[in-house]
């Protein structure tokens, strides 16, 4: 159900997978032919990752549908590897929605409650941990203030902003 766990975070926790584990996980959660993950069994190294990576899509289809798997490698692909030219894609990201009262008033919107409510981090106490620890992240800053305060200035033109935790883990905040 991805109302508990987005498409994006179930790709990425099936391809966290240990290397130890992929090909049994393979057998076991996909509907892949033996004889193909046979062919996997040898492989070492980067061709371990694309296994993940196989593992990740063939589990994600079986309960979300092959149609996600495009916006999924989408946001991997240019948050994470730096493709389509700047742009990066959000569509596969968990988001969570502020409105610009929210924003302006005069408390404002705590940073480290959107990592809680992103599922970014599980408590206020860890997102400071993230932010004092430098894996805290407002697009492409650092944020060095666990107290910052999100503001209309931080969505510039735009109606979203990512927030990072650490290298492989984001979610966006958007104005509703």
């Amino acid at each position: 159900n991805a109302d508990k766990l987005s498409e994006y975070d179930y790709w990425q926790f099936w391809r966290n997978t240990s290397d130890d584990d992929v090909i049994r996980f393979l057998k076991l959660f996909t509907e892949l032919p033996l004889e193909e993950i046979e062919r996997m069994e040898g492989w070492t190294g980067a061709e371990i990752n694309k296994a993940k990576i196989v593992l990740a899509d063939e589990a994600t289809a079986l309960l979300h549908g092959r149609e996600c798997l495009a916006a999924i490698h989408d946001t991997i692909d240019t948050m994470f590897k730096g493709g389509k030219g700047g742009y990066a894609s959000t569509e596969g990201l968990n988001r969570v929605f502020v409105s610009e009262d929210d924003i302006i008033s005069e408390n404002g919107v705590k940073i480290i409650d959107m990592f809680v409510r992103l599922g970014l981090a599980s408590s206020k106490k860890e997102a400071r941990r993230l932010v004092q620890g430098g894996g805290a992240r407002l697009g492409d800053d650092k944020i060095s203030d666990e107290n910052a305060i999100l503001t209309k200035d931080d969505f510039g033109n735009n109606k979203e902003v990512t927030l990072r935790a650490g290298k492989k883990r984001a979610g966006v905040v958007e104005l509703k």
